[in-house]
């Protein structure tokens, strides 16, 4: 017998829909039926995997997939645990297409397995978003108290901020709803830009959908513990408590979560103040990381996080509880890491103000802090004035001698948001509608080249940008067809370049086997193993699946619009990682003092060569044969 993906095909300029059936087989999944259709529609498509409602634990996420402005090329997006009230529709995805005349609302509600109920409502944005908690935050009031009742369970809102009608980079904000209560715990499909197409190409600001269907999923859990007892001789709930632990605590570092884990063992590798880090010595990144992070940055994460346990999940039952926080502010690694260190705070008071601004506004955090690090180093330097920015008359304090951890953070973080208000605005030279890429090359024809040498970001054909995960590792500036996720390979070893293009391209591979079938990676441990093997117990198709997913990961990279590094920053941070390596890991490889030697000699050139040997390593690992 048959199994279809069913989805939803919404044209938002009229409301007219339809339900399209895929043969799973053809398709698998939210990824390469998204592929399909961003290609066919330029479409913004939301979507479940197979085992959404079943009872794998990080089953549940939500899939966005489509061709992202902030990118400029395909994109894949995913939010923890907003697909459990997706399941409730009855469908496996949502493909928005066409374009409301206004702002809008899109409403989906199922009632026990009645046909849904869909309408699209407009909506003064711009009074919204100005009102009561702001941003994405009163969108997700009004929207809640406007069509809530309607609903027999609680549903769940995706939501757009004004960063989705001033960049490229606005993302899609959820919070959990129980019992009726808006959790704090708010979720994010962060990267892309998907919040930018949403409204800029769509005209929806926000989807409110759920429903009562009850489909005939997979949830026995004798089976699944079965399976897993044949493979790990534990069952599934021993296997994921282990495979998970990092995410919840980590006893030998007395922390968890990506925050805590990270900064207790980054030490000499943890990048600050726009990464000017990786020119200081070993001795200068270590006494920054001692003082400014140990000893407080993290100190006060642990002491009102990990101490009193205040974790959670993202909406979904998870023994992970990999939502850290401390009250309505929640912790993860990367946004509190580029509106943190990166940007001159060590402070959780004042890098909380910060990133809850950034999320206000739903921005991408890491894109947002990113953004500011660059701004503020230029101010630092004297490359720009405030008023250039349109901001008031202050300059960051980055004197890392004298820094006042308190009251330099908390200055440095009123800058920054500051900065996030022109940019909203668009005062000053901060119109940032095309990137800051493009603003980037523009300030470097008009004031100086050393702008653009500053910033630290990928490019992706003519516009798209991606600021890098923040991790001191080449591989987080490879030329891959989707960056600023974790489809490549970030451990800091030492590997030759066309080797680590191998590396990026078979993590892309297992990347596409999770987001496919809408998992957490947090669960990646086992779920990478298990997950094709229970494609062959339920369906008879574990080869065919591997078959698709490297048919969709050809695909993807057949649209690689990578472009070489256009900063010397970027060039700085591939040779410094490759001194450090040498220096201080003390590696002994004859490629390593090969590349080193290169830079030494011609800083350029070199870089032209090993970004190429890293994409000779994908593209001849990623071909569609």
């Amino acid at each position: 017998m048959n199994t279809y993906l069913k989805t939803l095909i919404v044209d938002a300029a009229t409301a007219f829909y339809r339900i399209n059936r895929y043969k799973v087989g053809d398709y698998f999944g939210p990824v390469d039926l998204g592929l399909h259709l961003g290609r066919k529609y330029d479409s913004l498509n939301i979507g479940t995997g197979l085992l959404a409602g079943s009872i794998f634990p990080g089953s549940n996420r939500l899939i966005f997939t489509g061709f992202a402005p902030g990118w400029s090329g395909f994109y894949i997006s995913t939010m923890g645990g907003a697909g459990l009230v997706f399941n409730n529709l009855g469908i496996d995805m949502l493909t928005i297409t066409g374009k409301a005349p206004t702002p809008s609302v899109l409403y989906l509600n199922r009632i026990h397995g009645e046909e849904i109920q869909l309408s699209i409502e407009p909506v003064d944005i711009h009074n919204v978003w100005s009102s009561g908690r702001k941003g994405v935050y009163s969108l997700t009031d009004y929207v809640f108290e406007k069509y809530g009742h309607e609903y027999n369970n609680d549903p769940r809102i995706l939501v757009t901020g004004p960063a989705a009608l001033a960049t490229g980079h606005g993302a899609i904000a959820s919070m959990p709803i129980n019992k009726g209560k808006i959790s704090n715990v708010d979720t994010w499909a962060g990267r892309g830009g998907f919040g930018s197409k949403m409204m800029q190409e769509h005209g929806i600001v926000a989807v409110i959908y759920g429903g009562t269907f009850i489909d005939d999923d997979f949830r026995d859990r004798n089976v699944a513990d079965q399976w897993f007892v044949d493979k790990y001789n534990k069952k599934l709930a021993a296997k994921d408590l282990e495979a998970t632990a990092k995410y919840r605590f980590e006893p030998n570092f007395n922390t968890g979560g990506t925050f805590g884990v990270n900064y207790a063992t980054l030490g000499g590798k943890m990048m600050s103040f726009n990464y000017k880090s990786i020119y200081m010595t070993e001795e200068q990144r270590l006494y920054i990381h001692e003082n400014f992070v140990k000893n407080h940055y993290l100190k006060q994460f642990n002491e009102e996080t990990i101490v009193p346990k205040q974790q959670t999940t993202c909406g979904e039952p998870c023994v992970a509880v990999c939502k850290k926080m401390n009250n309505k502010f929640k912790k993860d690694y990367e946004p509190y890491q580029t509106m943190g260190p990166l940007s001159g705070i060590f402070d959780q008071r004042a890098a909380e103000m910060l990133n809850h601004h950034a999320d206000m506004y739903g921005m991408d955090g890491i894109a947002a802090g990113g953004t500011i690090a660059w701004l503020m180093e230029c101010l630092v330097d004297g490359l720009l004035r405030p008023a250039d920015l349109g901001i008031s008359d202050n300059i960051p304090r980055w004197d890392i001698d004298n820094f006042d951890v308190v009251n330099d953070s908390m200055h440095n973080a009123k800058i920054g948001m500051e900065i996030l208000d022109a940019i909203m605005e668009k005062r000053g030279i901060l119109d940032i509608t095309a990137g800051i890429r493009k603003l980037s090359r523009k300030l470097a024809g008009t004031k100086s080249r050393e702008i653009l040498d500053k910033l630290v970001c990928l490019g992706s054909a003519r516009n798209g940008w991606m600021i890098p995960n923040q991790y001191w590792t080449p591989g987080v500036l490879s030329p891959m067809a989707i960056m600023g996720k974790y489809f490549m390979h970030y451990g800091d070893e030492f590997l030759p370049p066309r080797e680590l293009g191998r590396q990026d391209a078979r993590r892309l591979k297992k990347e596409l086997i999770l987001d496919n079938m809408g998992m957490c990676r947090f669960h990646r441990q086992w779920a990478e193993e298990m997950i094709p093997e229970v494609m062959e117990s339920l369906f008879g198709m574990q080869e065919l699946f591997l078959k698709q997913l490297s048919k969709a990961a050809a695909r993807i990279n057949s649209r690689n619009s990578s472009v070489f590094w256009e900063s010397e920053r970027n060039f700085d941070f591939i040779y410094t990682f490759l001194k450090r390596k040498k220096e201080i890991d003390k590696v002994e490889h004859p490629e390593l003092d090969k590349w080193i030697a290169e830079f030494e000699k011609d800083k350029h050139e070199a870089a032209l060569a090993y970004w190429y040997e890293i994409h000779k390593g994908i593209q001849e690992t990623l071909a569609d044969y």
